[in-house]
């Protein structure tokens, strides 16, 4: 049995051409034009979402306080007493075991700083405001703060 090779003349072979490389790296750069700067300017709205929802948790966590204890900590126990019992009055009478938050820690907002617990609150029973950015009330854009009484 003998075997014969089949080859093709060089100039039929298959692959692309410098022409089609060059169409793909055009609409590869046009498509990474558009989209790059959508997507670099979400990090921040997705801190500032990440916030409210940390606001709401932090809410229903003292809810169920209230629930158990017929009243919300006061601004000098503050969020902590979520997770541990406080030591000043007033105290809680039917806190419950391992605290209200899921993690045992009270969390910090997207850019590492403490949520401003007051109650009662200027604005509802408590508010719970986180600074934004900059970590230092009022700003406006990404250093704006989260407040609980405008989360919808």
């Amino acid at each position: 049995m003998r075997f014969t090779s089949r080859r093709t003349p060089l100039s039929m072979s298959e692959g692309f051409t410098l022409i089609e490389i060059m169409v793909v790296i055009v609409i590869l750069g046009i498509l990474a034009g558009l989209i790059v700067p959508r997507i670099m300017g979400r990090p921040e709205e997705a801190k500032r979402l990440k916030a409210a929802i940390q606001i709401e948790s932090l809410e229903t966590a003292l809810k169920l306080y209230k629930l158990d204890n017929g009243m919300y900590p006061t601004t000098e126990q503050g969020l902590t007493a979520l997770v541990e019992p406080p030591d000043t009055e007033p105290s809680p009478r039917n806190f419950r075991k391992g605290g209200y938050l899921e993690k045992g820690k009270v969390p910090k907002d997207p850019w590492g700083n403490e949520f401003v617990y007051l109650s009662p609150g200027v604005h509802h029973d408590y508010d719970i405001i986180s600074y934004g950015a900059d970590g230092v009330q009022g700003g406006e854009d990404k250093n704006k703060d989260i407040n609980s009484w405008e989360i919808e």
